[in-house]
């Protein structure tokens, strides 16, 4: 038995992160300049090794927390990515996730420290290795999940307005939608609920504060946008 794996390479199992966020209307990336090599000062995903006491799924979640100091955070597996030369330094195994973030929750402090920024989705620079093919493939999968269960409220603070709600789904998949069509669908979901506050910060009349209440949700999980 020990010969068959000792006759059989080694290779290292690396995690890369899509971490999306949302703000003023706008999908943005979380980016890092390398301060390292290989692709120093070049932009990438952020990214670790698995380590030998820890699954995946754990090698993910930590990657995550070591950039943004946030857990329990809504992640899914994207691919694997093992194209050999993929990484110029190793033989590196990358199995690639997606993360979608509250921008105002993260520790920026964190973020600083990596050299990591928001970027615009539609905006990105030339990233490194296959991260395009990862950040394309995370961006489809979203929008196949988006349109089917309420992952998108991830993006938004706990209170929102509809016309913030709009936005962040026009923004998710890249297209303007119907307002009259998507306020109709939204008053059919009674897990979206109005509250009594208001958002005053785009006029003096304000509009009225809604919020995502999960456990409706779970009763009946019927969601379609």
């Amino acid at each position: 038995m020990s010969n068959y794996y000792s006759s059989n390479p080694k290779f290292y199992v690396a995690i890369d992160c899509i971490i999306f966020g949302f703000n003023e209307g706008e999908l943005n990336l979380l980016l890092l300049k390398r301060n390292f090599e290989p692709a120093m000062g070049e932009w990438s995903l952020m990214g670790g090794f698995v380590q030998e006491d820890e699954s995946a799924d754990d090698a993910a979640k930590r990657v995550l927390n070591e950039l943004t100091g946030l857990s329990n955070v809504y992640m899914e597996q994207v691919s694997t990515f093992g194209n050999i030369g993929r990484d110029p330094g190793e033989r590196v195994i990358s199995i690639a996730y997606y993360a979608l973030i509250n921008i105002n929750e993260y520790d920026k402090e964190l973020v600083q420290q990596h050299n990591a920024f928001w970027v615009n989705i539609n905006d990105l620079p030339e990233l490194i290795f296959d991260h395009p093919q990862m950040v394309e493939q995370a961006r489809k999968l979203m929008q196949q999940k988006a349109s089917t269960e309420p992952i998108g409220f991830n993006l938004l603070p706990k209170l929102f307005t509809l016309s913030q709600l709009q936005s962040l789904y026009e923004a998710i998949y890249g297209e303007a939608i119907d307002k009259r069509n998507f306020r109709k669908r939204i008053a059919e979901m009674d897990y979206i609920e109005k509250t009594d506050k208001i958002d005053k910060t785009g006029s003096k009349r304000g509009a009225a504060l809604y919020q995502f209440n999960e456990k409706a949700y779970r009763k009946a999980p019927k969601f379609k946008l």
